[in-house]
Order: C-alpha cells, then sequence, then structure tokens
C-alpha cells in the first residue's frame, strides 16, 4: 500500500487536508473511489471515538488493487469560517469537496477515470446519488448505513428511540429536546428561505440547513439513475434501522438489476461488531476499538472491479 498526502481543493477558500492510497505495484490506471463523511464534523478517517472506518475501507480496499481518497470534513477543518459566511447547506459542507475530490482522482494518471466510484456512509449514503448528479459523474455508488429519510425524519426517530431507551436521564433529555424541535420543524417546508434561515437549530446551524437538503431527496436520484448502487447495512445498526431504512432501499428498488444489498448480522452503523442494542449508549459502542471485517472489505472490493 502507498499512501501520499494530498489537498483536496488546493488553492480554494477551504483547502482540505487529504490521503490518496494507491495499491502497491501499480502496473496500470487502477478503479478508485472517494469517501464521503455522515454528518457532524469529522476528520479525514471518518474517527469517531476509536472507531476509523474510512481508514480501515482505504487500507482494505488497496489490498484489492482498489485507490481512494479521503480527506478532512470542511465542517472539521473550517467550522468557524463557514459559520461567518452566513447560512450553512450541505453543498457548502460536503457536495463541492467530493466533487473536486472526484477530478482530483480522474486528472490522476494512475487511475482510471471511468471507474472512479463514490462510498458514502450515513448521511454521506443520503447525499451519493445528489453528488453523483451535480457533478461527481462516478462509475457507480455504493451506500453505507443510509436511508431514504429526510434528515429531520431521522433526527426525530433516533430522539424518539432514546425517549424509550433504558437510560432516564438520556430519556429526559430527548423528550425535551423532541418537543422543541418539533416546534421548530412545524411546516418546515412552507417557510420561504429566508424565514428558514432565521430559526437556529444547533451549533450555529439553522433550519434552511435541513429544508435545502430535503427538497433535494436520494430516492429522486436514485429513482432515475441506470448506474450501478450497491446499498450496505448492518442488522444491529442503532442510528438507521434494518425494518425501516435498508429494506425500504429493497422495497423500492430490489426489482432494478443496477441494485445490489447487503446486510450484516451483528454489525453496527460503522461495520464493526455491535456491544450494545441501545442508542443512549452510543458513546460506548464507538469507544471499544475495533476495525471493519475482511468480509465487508472483499464485499465492496468483489461488486467494484465487477463493475469497473
Amino acid at each position: 500500500m502507498i499512501e501520499e498526502k494530498i489537498i483536496v481543493g488546493a488553492g480554494t477558500e477551504f483547502p482540505l487536508n487529504g490521503k490518496l492510497t494507491l495499491p502497491e505495484n501499480l502496473e496500470k490506471p487502477v478503479p478508485a473511489v472517494v469517501f464521503v463523511h455522515g454528518s457532524g464534523s469529522s476528520n479525514m478517517d471518518e474517527k469517531v471515538m476509536k472507531l476509523t472506518p474510512f481508514k480501515d475501507l482505504a487500507n482494505g480496499l488497496a489490498a484489492h488493487g482498489i485507490a481512494s481518497v479521503r480527506y478532512d470534513k470542511r465542517s472539521f477543518a473550517h467550522g468557524r469560517k463557514m459559520l461567518k459566511k452566513g447560512s450553512l447547506t450541505v453543498r457548502e459542507e460536503v457536495i463541492e469537496d467530493a466533487v473536486l475530490a472526484s477530478e482530483m482522482l480522474k486528472n490522476d494518471p494512475r487511475i482510471d477515470p471511468e471507474k472512479v466510484f463514490i462510498i458514502g456512509h450515513s448521511m454521506g449514503a443520503m447525499l451519493a446519488p445528489r453528488i453523483d448528479a451535480e457533478g461527481g459523474n462516478f462509475r457507480g455508488l455504493i451506500l453505507l448505513a443510509g436511508t431514504l429519510d429526510t434528515l429531520e425524519e431521522v433526527l426525530f426517530r433516533q430522539l424518539e428511540e432514546m425517549k424509550n431507551g433504558k437510560s432516564k436521564i438520556m430519556s429526559w433529555i430527548a423528550s425535551a429536546q423532541d418537543k422543541k424541535f418539533r416546534k421548530s420543524f412545524a411546516n418546515l417546508y412552507e417557510l420561504s428561505d429566508e424565514e428558514a434561515k432565521k430559526i437556529p437549530y444547533a451549533g450555529g446551524v439553522d433550519l434552511y440547513y435541513f429544508k435545502e437538503m430535503g427538497l433535494h431527496p436520494a430516492k429522486e436520484y436514485l429513482e432515475k439513475t441506470e448506474k450501478p448502487v450497491l446499498v450496505m447495512q448492518g442488522s444491529r445498526d442503532l442510528q438507521v434501522s434494518t425494518e425501516k431504512d435498508f429494506m425500504e432501499y429493497k422495497k423500492l428498488f430490489g426489482e432494478r438489476e443496477n441494485f445490489s444489498f447487503r446486510l450484516y448480522e451483528g454489525l453496527n452503523h460503522c461495520f464493526v461488531p455491535a456491544i450494545y442494542d441501545d442508542i443512549s449508549k452510543a458513546t460506548k459502542e464507538f469507544s471499544k476499538e475495533r476495525h471493519i471485517g475482511e468480509n465487508v472489505i472483499a464485499d465492496i472490493a468483489g461488486w467494484i472491479l465487477k463493475n469497473c
């Protein structure tokens, strides 16, 4: 494996540190992937406590002859600067940089420009179809632990689960947040853009962030695409649901020849063995070091090579 330090968006207002991971013994241009983070601010490894999903996948895929680019999320590297510029959307936070990473790979002579894929995790999986349509122009899409719901629907579902969890303190906090957010989000799509920008959510983000993303649902992009799509999820994922999310993908797209599905027994949101079944213990769930298994990596690699 070869790793090179790179800058995604070099020369722009928001340069991002990243890494290009390449297979050893390059004899011809190879397939590659761009990694797209989940929600929140995270580094190039998508580090969550002791877990590093993107680093695991990059190293594992390189062993199968597949290159990758991963980079710090813009909100991780330039969070304060972004908030000073005003209302934030996923276009500035995620989409623009993923398109730049795609272009970087396609311009590298060691990469086959016709074989660049996107791997989106969690919210990244929700955005991957839009990124593809708005300039990414990938060979295929890999959706890890995604959902066809809107971001606010996921938020309310998670709060509901926390309200019904075993922790009385977390249940009380979730109940208060649920009440507050439901009031704030009422009639979200009836608000004008300017009205939505005036209603705060948290951390400097306003409701326009949710409205803008919700007006570009993944379902509509996936209904139109003829590109190969791989949908993957762990059976013990506490952030999205096997019954609600994974099965919804299968219900809508299970008959489409360009869609493939993989469900992994016992794995959590980061595709490592789950420990807990209570979302209120998410901190403990991610605080023990584990790594993505070869079975998951081999499935992704095999699917990519099959669809090159």
